[in-house]
């Protein structure tokens, strides 16, 4: 591979946005992807993927290099020299790589991979903490499966198309997938590409969205004409599948404390076809009052520490702090008390969350059981996905019902 110093300078740029001044990645590699429009799909998977490559291992990395953060410009380019030397790709005759110390990366990399928080490029508090929670054996296995690429996954829109004929309008366009067994309407790609300038994604086919995510809608148990309240929707990917479980018939309430969040659902719903979402914004504690009692189904797909979906957001290891989760694990007990009073009497709700620890997942369940606020309640099921036994998103949902 020969090196293009324009595509390593945007890399490069990118990082000290990501690392020295706490920008989300994705963000900024949307922007750097901006920069020049002569850049074809070669240039613009190198600067993705060697960003998110760096992100991802970036203690290992640093540990090589022997650099601490903020990181300096030069020392961004000796991240990248270890990026580069441990793949094997000839660095150029540039100033910003002279002297690299090929043999002594290699050496350190042997020395460092017998450490798993190196190996695996991962915080202190955070290995200590899933080793808490999940066992040593567990979570080496689980921190590895998080640390891979993770794949395109469709979801096809039921509202316009089956997963076949969806198939069919991808490969017409020259975008092969492949089925999964256990997922009704999941299709992976078989190599990466820019699904969103498909005329299949213009005209509402399928949403990009997680198998293991795509389980959570389904597990809710809705049915055509049905009464639902979504009560984090986000920018809406669960209510949209719900709406098309739903074939368009009932209502889907989509609630969400962030505006934009919800107008960005409302544009994917018009492309979707999906025409029973009502989206209403939480800016007073009447908003979710007025719904208490009123719901056939209630899905809290509750705010989180992210953990099961490290493998798409990598430079969430970094951003995580100990205190958040602690935070986050009171406000999921304080969700759950009070968007569980929206379900009518013989109604279902589901708790779920894009973490694989314990304590967020099945305590925070069994906790509010034992509480006033779940005493007509009982869990009828569960489902814990890790990333190392499906090959997708590590989750967790539970399946309550309200019993008269």
């Amino acid at each position: 591979m020969r090196l293009h110093r324009n595509l390593v300078f945007a890399v490069i740029d990118a990082l000290k946005a990501i690392f020295d001044e706490n920008k989300y990645a994705d963000k900024e590699i949307a922007k750097a992807l901006k920069r020049d429009k002569r850049w074809g799909s070669r240039d613009r998977s190198f600067i993705a993927e060697t960003t998110y490559d760096i992100v991802r291992w970036k203690r290992l990395y640093a540990e090589i290099a022997d650099v601490k953060e903020p990181f300096s410009r030069p020392n961004l380019f000796r991240l990248f020299a270890v990026w580069a030397t441990l793949r094997g790709i000839e660095l150029p005759d540039w100033k910003q790589l002279e002297e690299t110390p090929t043999r002594r990366i290699k050496g350190r990399f042997d020395e460092l991979n017998k450490t798993r928080k190196y190996r695996e490029s991962i915080p202190d508090w955070l290995d200590k903490l899933a080793i808490e929670e999940l066992g040593e054996e567990k979570w080496t296995k689980e921190i590895a499966a998080l640390n891979k690429q993770a794949p395109v996954v469709l979801r096809a829109n039921t509202l316009k198309n089956s997963k076949t004929a969806l198939k069919d309008k991808l490969f017409k366009e020259n975008i092969e997938t492949h089925t999964v067994k256990g997922y009704k309407n999941a299709l992976i790609l078989e190599e990466r590409a820019n699904v969103f300038s498909t005329e299949a994604f213009k005209y509402g086919s399928f949403e990009v969205q997680d198998a293991s995510s795509q389980l959570v809608a389904e597990f809710l148990d809705v049915k055509p004409g049905m009464r639902v309240v979504d009560t984090c929707a986000g920018a809406g990917g669960k209510s949209l599948h719900l709406a098309a479980l739903m074939e368009n018939k009932g209502l889907i309430i989509s609630l969400d404390i962030y505006e934009n969040k919800l107008k960005e659902l409302k544009r994917r719903a018009k492309r979707a076809g999906a025409h029973n979402i009502e989206t209403r914004t939480i800016d007073t504690t009447k908003v979710v009052k007025k719904l208490y009692g009123t719901a056939d189904r209630v899905l809290i797909d509750a705010p989180c520490s992210g953990l099961g979906v490290l493998r798409r957001n990598p430079d969430a290891k970094w951003k995580l702090q100990p205190e958040f989760i602690d935070e986050i694990r009171k406000t999921q007990a304080e969700i759950l008390d009070r968007y569980s009073k929206i379900i009518k009497e013989d109604g279902k709700l589901v708790y779920a969350t894009c973490s694989i620890l314990p304590s967020e997942n099945q305590k925070q369940v069994k906790a509010f059981l034992e509480r006033e606020s779940g005493k007509d309640f009982m869990l009828t099921n569960e489902k814990i996905i890790l990333s190392h036994e499906s090959g997708y998103d590590g989750f967790y949902m539970a399946l309550l019902e309200k019993r008269k």
